[in-house]
């Protein structure tokens, strides 16, 4: 079994997308005006309006009510990427700190308020465990 697809619901799709596009560098392919997705080597972050929850069932999903999860991408230099977000409107929930497991790690949130976190191994046990 592989992960394939997080998907992310919200009330403002194109808002959602543009912030994505611009923090990781990766374009997003549209299907719909209510469905995108950015993919890349790993797995395909899907951002969808909240119009499509009804496909799923009444009030299966919930735009902006995240509190739980937070989404990782492994990055080349975690302190060059901090560089280049400070000139996007990012709210830094945390600015680069080396965590105790060896990852050298950035989180910040998204314009619906979800966690994203942007790491980079550091130690050897870390780059370690990172490959695949």
């Amino acid at each position: 079994m592989n992960l394939v697809s997080l998907r992310m619901i919200t009330h403002d799709v194109a808002r959602l997308v543009a912030f994505y596009e611009g923090v990781t560098a990766v374009p997003a392919t549209w299907s719909t005006p209510e469905f995108a997705e950015l993919v890349t080597e790993a797995c395909t972050l899907a951002i969808a309006s909240d119009r499509t929850v009804a496909l799923f069932g009444a009030d299966s999903a919930r735009p902006a009510a995240n509190r739980t999860v937070i989404t990782e991408f492994r990055v080349a230099d975690v302190d060059a990427a901090y560089a280049r977000l400070t000139s996007l409107d990012c709210e830094f929930v945390q600015r680069p700190t080396t965590m105790p497991w060896g990852n050298r790690s950035l989180l910040f949130r998204d314009p619906d308020g979800n966690l994203i976190n942007f790491f980079t191994p550091v130690t050897p046990e870390a780059v370690r465990r990172q490959e695949r």
